[in-house]
């Protein structure tokens, strides 16, 4: 009986901090259970060989920031069969995607001493905004167990199976006291995706948004019973999901 022949699959970065190319580095045990199956033709931070090609998977993290990026991304679209995003700054553009509310020239102008080399757009923007996407995969990083899911499913021709549900959920899971109705705590863990294991609020810490807003999140109703000051409700929202919806908009509502 003939071998079947080994899918292609590519990981490409942009800019980004390489925490889920790590995460994908992070999955050892589980490649090597299907390295007969697939191909690694392109992933430079764990080997330089480069196999051209089309690919039949492209796992792509980081976020547009440059117009050479926004060039490339679209050829790594045109040679890509499934095109999947990976981690917050690829899915929403990051912690950088920061820069999207102020003026970027004023940053360049302060960091750096000769702002004239710097070629950078004025937002960072995730993949979907400049390329069709397949599938985005949120976190920060991103869950190894969901990325080996969502790997899996694409190589096998179906949807992935990723549980949609809050924070919350994974709360009551670990037998947790909510940190909000305990001791106040800001926590949006309510309007967040699910893939972290709840680690903040297991540690009597509000949940921060890593994983991004989940689907139909209430984020109106969690501003109102959080009785936060408006500077305070626009500076929980804007960190690794800023400019993601809902979560741009809740901040938005709140600046003066």
């Amino acid at each position: 009986m003939a071998e079947l022949p080994k899918k292609k699959v590519a990981v490409w970065k942009f800019a980004s901090c390489d925490g889920c190319q790590l995460s994908l580095l992070d999955c050892e045990d589980e490649l090597l259970a299907v390295a007969g199956r697939i191909e690694l033709a392109y992933f430079l931070e764990a080997t330089r060989a480069v196999v051209d090609g089309p690919y039949d998977v492209s796992l792509v993290e980081g976020s547009i920031t440059t117009p050479h990026d926004a060039d490339r991304i679209r050829e790594v679209r045109a040679n890509s069969k499934a095109l999947i995003t990976i981690g917050a700054s690829a899915t929403s553009g990051g912690v950088q995607a920061l820069r999207n509310y102020t003026d970027v020239d004023e940053f360049t102008r302060i960091v750096y001493a000769t702002p004239d080399y710097i070629s950078t757009l004025a937002a960072s923007t995730p993949i979907s905004a400049n390329v069709p996407v397949d599938y985005e995969l949120q976190g920060c990083p991103i869950n190894k167990h969901q990325l080996l899911e969502v790997i899996n499913a694409y190589l096998n021709g179906r949807r992935p199976r990723i549980r949609a549900h809050s924070v919350c959920v994974e709360c009551k899971r670990a037998g947790n006291v909510c940190v909000m109705v305990a001791h106040g705590t800001p926590c949006l863990g309510p309007v967040t995706h699910s893939g972290c294991g709840a680690i903040c609020p297991s540690y009597d810490r509000g949940c921060y948004g890593c994983y991004g807003p989940k689907e139909t999140p209430n984020t109106a109703s969690l501003n109102s019973w959080s009785a936060l000051e408006d500077r305070d409700l626009v500076r929980i929202y804007r960190t690794f999901n800023a400019t993601r919806e809902p979560f741009h908009a809740a901040s938005t509502a709140h600046e003066r």
